[in-house]
């Protein structure tokens, strides 16, 4: 399948209620110092002028991250996941799991790069993190990016998987795992990912926070653990946890 089919899928904009309250606020901002400046214009020209200054300044701040952030779900998270399935070398056999899948991104792009495995994906579908999350969604966009075939999509908590020991050979997680607010629990999480594990699987978690935790809690279970640095495909920008389990 060539790119530009691969890239049919919906996959929604992430944190959908900080950009729509960014561009509120950054709309709000900058009627306010419109509006403090024609008050004030006649009494108090200079402090009129600032207001308005500063009023146009902040909106627009805030409106032009919000558009940073529409793009970074639109474009810029469909490069990176490229970049990092790409990174797996699948041979196509594997068995892959995609931990918080959400409309699918990371799942329909490892399912496109199977031959007779199989990519699973598992959430509870919190649309508060993801417009538009929900099962039906994520089954529409394996369609569209022509893997429905390879794709199968589950409801469950990360912190329990319902699999067996040793069932993946690649385990994938983005923009998930620190929906889980207390550390207990991604760590609980964590360990799940690396129980599910084949031995010599490959563990990839991406994250815009909580990622030395992932780290650290996979240092403890395997010596082969990576952190990336910053990547700016994405804002926030994020970091890749990867880790390969022992045989």
């Amino acid at each position: 399948m060539n790119k530009l089919n691969a890239m049919n899928g919906d996959y929604g904009i992430d944190a959908p209620r900080v950009v729509r309250n960014l561009i509120l606020a950054g709309i709000g901002s900058m009627i306010v110092g419109i509006v403090l400046n024609f008050f004030l214009a006649s009494a108090q020209w200079l402090i009129a002028v600032i207001l308005l200054i500063l009023g146009l300044l902040a909106g627009a701040s805030m409106v032009a991250i919000a558009t940073v952030m529409v793009w970074s779900s639109k474009v810029g998270k469909l490069q990176l996941r490229e970049q990092l399935i790409n990174s797996l070398s699948l041979r196509g056999t594997e068995m892959v799991l995609d931990v918080g899948c959400g409309r699918g991104l990371l799942l329909n792009a490892a399912a496109r790069r199977l031959a007779t495995g199989k990519a699973i994906g598992i959430d509870l579908w919190q649309s508060a993190d993801q417009t538009g999350n929900r099962l039906e969604t994520t089954l529409t966009n394996a369609q569209a990016e022509g893997v429905a075939n390879r794709v199968e999509v589950r409801t469950g908590d990360m912190r329990k998987l319902p699999f067996e020991d040793k069932t993946f050979d690649v385990v994938v997680s983005s923009l998930a795992i620190h929906n889980i607010r207390d550390k207990d629990g991604r760590d609980k999480a964590v360990r799940e990912i690396a129980r599910v594990l084949k031995p010599n699987g490959q563990a990839t978690l991406l994250d815009f926070r909580c990622t030395d935790e992932y780290a650290q809690t996979l240092q403890e279970l395997w010596s082969e653990v990576k952190l990336s640095g910053l990547q700016f495909q994405m804002l926030p920008p994020v970091r890749v946890v990867t880790g390969k389990k022992p045989a």
